[in-house]
């Protein structure tokens, strides 16, 4: 197999005119010879001026490239597709597909012998790792690290946490416009991802537990110079990878590695978006993320990270405390030791070195959790027939059994409208029920299920309410939220069949949500259901292809063709 420059030829009819041909263009960025035939890292460049999450990737990729020199390889950096968070419309999510295609092609276009991406904004570490478990060639992980903390009045701020506990005050008419915009310019301190365990926090941890990123990756702050050495001892591996033409992704991602990745999501109080991105990367592989053994794993294993919106602490402190070997040391016999990783050690190699820091209350010992049970459970019932998803770490206890009234939001736009209309027939225990917010139906499932508490309540105190949608919710978010049902209402899911004032029922102990309304009359409802046509927005390009092959979120919103390993 060829390997270095001489890897993936442009078809022209004559190898050796192609090899002539690309060296002969090379050298025009003056490479030498010796550069030149050295094995290749490909350096993803995920930089934008939109994404202040990956502002720190200039310096990262400086670091790689100097970590694979120093080992005798040739670095060679290319450009992928970048999306920021609160910068992508619709959605991000809406992206992440095409940013894993983008990667995956420009991974087989170009000649490399193994690559390192490098991400960390919510949907790029995903869509990177699907991207390389479909092309399967040895991969090193870097995520771009958390921001620091931010201060205001004397409290410790949180990104994007406290973003929204603060903004919802700010809708109370707690916090007047002045303080506002205090807040804002200090939520968000420096560069990098958000600093409690969102989605970006999520999906690093999940990278670490999966054995495709170095040892402590997940939670080195982005401005410390230590993520800097890690990015450079991540060149160095990734050059021995190039080397040795292993290992890729497809020997290190084991049913047992995503047991442990699904073990490590619910101990850290992780992103429910976490679960969406872990069943579509196992999608393209030979394995399958069970949402039922996903559930039974919530009740055995408990949230240990003492970290917002779960617990009180941020990533810096996780970090501090001894990181995710520290958090796997803890779990023990929860997670499989024997497990792999990209440095050839297995975790429990990497467990035997974790630190033992002092006094530390970031990472709990399981005999004193800080949620006796996992941070996620899934619903079924007759509303969610495929399931639905609830951060029950993050919700008020009093409502995790709960019935209320129905008010109903036809889609995020009617929320908008109405949700602070003065008029809204709606009080505290009522159920918010927000439909057509799916991967379809929005389009791209915008992280919209965290419903704003209508304003008349909010200024009348109320913090909670329990809120059922099809949408998804940001990690960093906390309330009693029902989240991901499935089949979603665009496609004629029992959502769509929700009235106003109908009583719907929450039961986590039982794992159920439930529309109490009879069997006859849904059916009545169904059948005078009208789906919605082929929207404007769906008519070409891009869009097309989402619309027309997306799949729904207990299948991790992957499009149909993608699935499988998609291995040449």
């Amino acid at each position: 197999m060829a390997d270095g420059l001489r890897k993936g030829l442009t078809s022209y009819g004559d190898a050796g005119f192609s090899l002539f041909l690309r060296k002969a263009f090379i050298k025009a960025m003056g490479y030498s010879d010796d550069a030149l035939n050295r094995p290749i890292v490909g350096i993803t460049n995920t930089y934008s001026d939109y994404n202040p999450c990956h502002g720190n990737v200039p310096e990262i990729i400086e670091a790689v490239k100097r970590g694979v020199m120093l080992s005798g390889a040739m670095p060679m950096v290319f450009p992928t597709i970048s999306i920021a968070e609160s910068f992508a419309h619709p959605t991000s999510m809406y992206l992440r597909n095409l940013m894993a295609m983008d990667t995956e092609e420009m991974i087989r276009a170009q000649p490399m012998d193994a690559v390192v991406v490098i991400g960390g904004c919510d949907k790029t570490l995903p869509a990177q790792i699907m991207a390389a478990v479909s092309a399967d060639l040895p991969t090193v992980v870097i995520p771009v690290g958390p921001m620091v903390v931010g201060h205001h009045k004397g409290e410790v701020l949180g990104a994007c946490t406290d973003c929204r506990r603060l903004w919802a005050k700010h809708r109370a008419g707690e916090i007047d416009e002045v303080e506002i915009e205090a807040v804002n310019g200090r939520l968000a301190p420096s560069v990098g991802t958000c600093m409690v365990m969102g989605t970006a926090s999520t999906m690093a941890c999940i990278t670490e537990a999966l054995g495709l990123s170095l040892p402590m990756s997940a939670t080195i702050p982005a401005p410390h110079a230590e993520r800097f050495r890690s990015a450079e001892a991540s060149g160095r591996v990734a050059a021995g990878m190039a080397k040795s033409k292993g290992p890729k992704p497809s020997e290190l991602l084991t049913a047992s590695s995503f047991k442990n990745a699904l073990v490590v999501l619910q101990a850290i109080g992780g992103s429910t978006n976490g679960l969406i991105h872990l069943t579509a990367i196992a999608n393209r592989t030979s394995h399958r993320i069970d949402l039922e053994a996903f559930d039974k794993l919530g009740r055995e294993v408990p949230v240990l990270i003492d970290l917002k919106p779960s617990g009180e602490h941020y990533m810096e402190h996780f970090h501090h405390a001894g990181g995710l070997p520290k958090l796997m040391a803890q779990l023990g016999d929860l997670i499989d030791l024997d497990a792999k990783t990209i440095t050839g050690a297995t975790l429990r190699d990497i467990v035997a070195g974790a630190e033992d820091v002092p006094g530390q209350d970031a990472i709990r010992p399981r005999n004193n959790p800080i949620k006796p049970e996992g941070a996620m459970a899934v619903l079924h019932g007759n509303l969610a027939p495929r399931g639905a998803v609830i951060k029950h770490s993050a919700a008020s206890p009093k409502l995790l059994q709960h019935t209320g009234r129905a008010v109903v939001f036809e889609s995020v736009e009617d929320m908008t409208l109405r949700v602070d209309d003065p008029d809204l027939d709606v009080n505290a225990d009522d159920v918010l029920v927000l439909r057509n917010a799916g991967p379809k139906g929005a389009p791209g499932m915008p992280e919209a299920g965290y419903l704003p508490i209508p304003r008349k309540l909010a200024r009348g105190g109320v913090k909670d309410m329990v809120r059922i949608s099809d949408a998804r919710m940001s990690g960093t978010a906390f309330g009693t939220i029902v989240l991901h049902i499935t089949p979603e209402s665009a496609v004629g899911g029992p959502l769509a069949l929700v009235r106003n004032g109908d009583m719907i029922r929450l039961d986590v102990a039982r794992r159920r949500i439930d529309l109490l309304v009879d069997a006859a009359e849904l059916e009545k409802r169904r059948a005078a259901l009208a789906l919605p046509a082929t929207p404007d927005w769906a008519k070409r390009g891009y869009a097309h292809l989402f619309n027309e092959t997306i799949l729904q979120a207990d299948e991790g919103c992957d499009f149909d063709f993608m699935r499988g390993g998609g291995k040449e």
